[in-house]
């Protein structure tokens, strides 16, 4: 574990760019629409495409991503805070040069951590994101008082959903808040477990149309994910189902979502960076989000 930890510091190091990783927030409207699943076959997909990336699972106490995985995590992000680990020794190693934090459970609330907690954090994100083209937070579904700091101050939010109309009416209700909040936010929609590519898009265009119409927001249609046994067999195998078997339907779909990401998206953030973002929403907590329910209306 040990010379694990050491080698893992080195690759760090030798990758470091001296700035930081754009992070992407995966978010949902509801739970149950395959959001972990895709955030970790999209974080391999880019891996193929020559991306470093970092998956960082912040649905604290619901997290599964190292399930989906079969592997056991020794650490979480909660260490960070309750042992002062360093967040470069809170990384395991996955397939395909796959990196990625578990979520564990029990962290609480991030608004309600030490002040000086909450600066190691910051500074240990900022030291670690360096090493990486992406950072990608696997966020709880919904939004909650302390992911929606986390959601609004990145640098792009992929939202997944699946054609069914409660899922799509969650999915709005995802947008209306993170665009009630900050106009400004890139919002990327993935169709998950479409019945068809025909429905898939369908279900896009129409999510597209509504948040245009009400909210005067362009989102921006990363793709449709096809219903695909593979998916069920490779979660029931705790193998990533691009690895599982590279030629499905599912599969293929992924990587063109990952390519449609790399060639179409342009980051609208132009000043700051997500650190820079995340503690100017926090400082603003007291008149702001954080007097919101849990759950977005």
């Amino acid at each position: 574990m040990h010379d694990q930890a050491e080698n893992l510091r080195n690759k760090l190091k030798a990758h470091a760019s001296g700035r930081e990783g754009k992070v992407i927030s995966i978010v949902s409207g509801k739970g149950g629409v395959g959001k972990s699943n895709f955030a970790l076959n999209f974080a391999l997909a880019l891996i193929r495409e020559g991306k470093k990336v970092l998956v960082m699972d912040l649905d604290i106490g619901m997290g599964n991503i190292d399930v989906l995985l079969g592997i056991h995590s020794k650490y979480s992000i909660k260490h960070l805070f309750e042992r002062d680990m360093p967040l470069e020794d809170l990384i395991e190693q996955g397939p395909e040069g796959l990196e990625y934090i578990s979520g564990g459970s029990s962290l609480g609330s991030f608004l309600e951590i030490d002040e000086s907690k909450r600066s190691r954090f910051f500074t240990q994100f900022e030291i670690v994101s360096k090493s990486y083209d992406y950072v990608l937070f696997d966020m709880g579904a919904g939004a909650t008082r302390d992911s929606i700091y986390f959601i609004l101050a990145s640098d792009i939010c992929v939202l997944i959903s699946t054609p069914e109309p409660t899922a799509l009416t969650d999915a709005y209700g995802m947008i209306k808040y993170i665009v009630n909040n900050y106009g400004e936010m890139p919002i990327n929609i993935v169709m998950n477990r479409a019945i068809s590519v025909k429905i898939g898009y369908k279900a896009l265009k129409g999510l597209q149309d509504v948040a245009k119409q009400f909210l005067d927001t362009d989102l921006f249609a990363l793709g449709v994910l096809p219903e695909d046994a593979t998916v069920q067999r490779a979660v029931m195998r705790q193998t990533p189902y691009l690895i599982h078997k590279e030629n499905a339907a599912v599969s293929t779909a992924v990587r063109n979502i990952a390519s449609a990401f790399l060639g179409n998206i342009s980051l609208k953030h132009s000043e700051g960076s997500f650190l820079t973002r995340l503690k100017q929403l926090v400082k603003q907590r007291g008149g702001g989000y954080g007097n919101h329910s849990d759950r977005y209306r």
